[in-house]
């Protein structure tokens, strides 16, 4: 076999995911199968990381314990304070806060909600807490000893998870937001004390008749990314 042909092949298969898999925020009740998940999770194992340690570990809701998480959390944020393992942005400035307007435009707008409606902007934001009514959710965990390279690595497997789920017809939503209550999903999970909350991932079969699942996020033109060095 030509290898430019496998090649493209390949680069095409990926360009498809890359391009068509979205942040799902609105899910079907209907849960996925074990089996299905554990070929998610498989390929996701195969994602690169420091000196191959490997630092995360995943806590996997189904069923029961996925309606007992999203009771307990929507109570929990509403009645606590924000206790990230990791510092959140401390602002947002130039491009990124650029970028991050024109996602909550589209998200808010796709949902018919005005600028200024501070009531239903609370209750969409909520709707993270409540995981999209997702049937499954991934709480993903790195080892505190290893700092931030952990973490990076821990971004990594976040990615190559989408990108498994995707490829099995998976929709995922990652949600920095839960990790904003890492205390409470530490004693949720019994999570140990040498374990640090990266981020979920609401993940089951997409509601695709949801507005809130219509719209697209953009992506940046190289040249505002990248810095070439020839010389």
């Amino acid at each position: 076999m030509n290898p430019t042909s496998i090649g493209t092949d390949l680069h095409e298969a990926l360009n498809r995911l890359l391009t068509e898999r979205f942040t799902c925020r609105q899910f079907r009740p209907d849960p996925v199968a074990a089996t299905t998940i554990e070929r998610l999770l498989r390929l996701a194992q195969r994602t690169p990381s420091w000196c191959n340690t490997q630092p995360w570990h995943l806590h996997i809701t189904e069923g029961a314990a996925t309606e007992r998480l999203r009771t307990e959390l929507l109570a929990h944020v509403q009645s606590h304070p924000a206790s990230p393992d990791f510092p959140f942005p401390a602002q947002y400035t130039g491009a990124y806060r650029q970028r991050r307007r024109e996602c909550g435009l589209q998200l808010y707008g796709s949902l018919g909600i005005a600028k200024g409606d501070q009531e239903r902007t609370l209750r969409q934001l909520l709707r993270n807490f409540e995981l999209f009514d997702a049937p499954h959710v991934a709480i993903i965990t790195t080892e505190a000893d290893l700092g931030v390279y952990g973490a990076v690595d821990c971004g990594l497997y976040i990615n190559s998870f989408l990108l498994a789920a995707q490829s099995l017809g998976v929709a995922a939503a990652p949600q920095a937001a839960l990790a904003t209550y890492s205390d409470f999903l530490r004693d949720h999970f019994d999570i140990p004390d040498n374990r640090r909350v990266v981020a979920g991932i609401s993940f089951g079969y997409p509601d695709h008749d949801h507005p809130v699942n219509a719209f697209r996020t953009t992506r940046e033109e190289l040249e505002n990314v990248v810095t070439w060095h020839t010389a």
